[in-house]
């Protein structure tokens, strides 16, 4: 795969510096009406050692405003990282809409390193690989734009580079122990390589080998890929025709209409009594496992999702009662900000994810794209179809990484919903609780029902199950909420 990049390209003095202003000057113009633009454009830089990677990134930022460019070192993870799902980290260092930004090495970068020092195997290696693919998709399918580079040179001229710099004293700094190690490595490091570069070159987001035995050539290269890049995609946002919001119609009902909410059972009660005892000795239960999670490093999330005024909130504090108020932490969702809006729509989730031994409560979640985002059209059809996927894949990555993960859904009927929005309407204190908006959803039960229906089906899976909780009896949901929790903690 590199042998094209063992050519030994050459761009004279003479021919850099005629077109360098040019460049620059199209990229700062391009760079200006990205800003203006609804995507990101997403760089990553990687290849072998002594390649000028670092160079090539600060001569980009010469040429380009660096007050829209931001620029990350991945390395190996940090504590805080570790004790994160692995994605997390990525994640967080997305660029918004409307910006640049450079990752020194990336998503694909361990696994590499993993392969070649011999940690994980083939078949580790192609499942992460298939995870990088994944990723990449998503954001891809979200607009960004994601330019990959890998700088290659020969084990010859590797070893020529690192002897330079090592000679150098100003560059002396440069050349590491490690850099010596992996390149007593450097044909295993480039079968691994070539091999990851085949695996996760796709129309969505392709490699690019560059040589990297001339500085001129290489940053030309790169500086000629952006600007091609900038220049198609602005282009082709220009003539995009405008979006159009789809007319929401609500379905005809009758009893035709048969889905799995309508098959939960409602009638289950709990008297007073039962439930003073009951309550106390399920806390309890939650607490220590709770607290045996936190002694183990076991992360948790816990999604909260359910028909207006089916009891989430109250709820909710039947479980943080029982826990450490150091140990967890709530994360209500409501329409995403100015900044979420600016990024993918997992962006906003994924940063609030707990670390090792702790518990993060989200008071509805990712499934906004799948259900009000669906159905009071604030995204395009294609946008929550492929959500599921992209759901699962969030989820698979979660339960890989050891997270416990626990999602409910609790329901009510119409009848038990419009008695508590009355009552709401009606108690001083529960004012806040009932809005036009509420009055508006309830309106469009037939079409929230057909979409909660579709969304268990897709997306409950071996790993993240969907618990359906009957919360006509608050009382009875509270305490099943309390055990299913309990119960996930205990089998982790």
């Amino acid at each position: 795969m590199f042998e094209a990049a063992e050519i030994g390209r050459e761009v004279t003095k003479e021919d850099y510096d005629r077109e360098v202003p040019v460049l620059r000057e199209e990229l700062l113009e391009l760079q200006a009406a990205l800003r203006k633009a609804d995507f990101p454009v997403i760089i990553v830089v990687g290849g072998v050692d002594g390649a000028g990677k670092g160079e090539t990134v600060n001569t980009l930022l010469e040429w380009l405003d660096p007050r829209y460019v931001e620029t990350f070192a991945l390395g190996p993870a940090s504590d805080e990282e570790s004790e994160r799902p692995k994605y997390w980290r990525f994640w967080r260092a997305l660029p918004p809409r409307g910006k640049i930004g450079i990752f020194f090495g990336g998503w694909h970068t361990m696994p590499i390193v993993e392969r070649a020092y011999g940690r994980i195997k083939d078949a580790e290696l192609d499942r992460q690989l298939a995870e990088v693919v994944a990723f990449e998709d998503m954001l891809a399918a979200d607009g960004a734009v994601l330019l990959k580079f890998w700088m290659h040179l020969s084990k010859k001229r590797q070893k020529k580079r690192l002897k330079a710099l090592e000679k150098d004293p100003r560059t002396r700094w440069r050349v590491t122990k490690l850099d010596w190690e992996h390149f007593e490595i450097y044909d295993r490091f480039a079968r691994i390589s070539a091999h990851a570069l085949r695996r996760t070159s796709t129309a969505a987001a392709p490699w690019h080998v560059i040589e990297a035995s001339d500085r001129r050539y290489q940053t030309l290269t790169v500086g000629r890929m952006l600007r091609e890049a900038l220049r198609t995609q602005l282009e082709a946002r220009a003539t995009r025709p405008p979006r159009v919001i789809p007319t929401v119609t609500v379905p005809p009902t009758g009893p035709e209409l048969v889905t799995i909410l309508s098959t939960l059972d409602l009638t289950h009660t709990v008297d007073e009594d039962t439930y003073s005892e009951r309550l106390e000795e399920a806390q309890g239960r939650l607490n220590r496992a709770a607290r045996r999670a936190q002694k183990r490093g076991i992360a948790s999330v816990v999604v909260y999702e359910g028909v207006d005024a089916a009891g989430k909130g109250g709820n909710i504090r039947r479980v943080t009662s029982a826990l450490d108020a150091r140990m967890y932490r709530i994360v209500p969702i409501a329409a995403p900000s100015e900044d979420e809006r600016a990024h993918h729509y997992l962006w906003r989730f994924w940063r609030h994810l707990p670390r090792a031994g702790r518990m993060t409560i989200f008071d509805r979640s990712w499934y906004g794209r799948v259900l009000v985002e669906r159905v009071e059209g604030f995204c395009r059809p294609e946008e929550w179809q492929r959500a599921y996927g992209e759901i699962n894949e969030l989820e698979d990555q979660l339960a890989r990484d050891g997270v416990v993960l626990v999602k409910l859904w609790l329901h009510i009927d119409q009848g038990e919903q419009l008695r508590r929005f009355e009552e709401r309407a009606q108690v001083a204190f529960k004012h806040y609780k009932i809005t036009d908006e509420d009055w508006r959803n309830r309106a469009r039960w037939p079409l929230y029902e057909q979409a909660v229906n579709e969304m268990v089906e897709r997306t409950s899976t071996e790993v993240a199950p969907w618990t359906l909780v009957a919360a006509n009896c608050k009382r009875s949901a509270r305490l099943y909420t309390l055990d299913t929790i309990a119960d996930a903690l205990e089998r982790a």
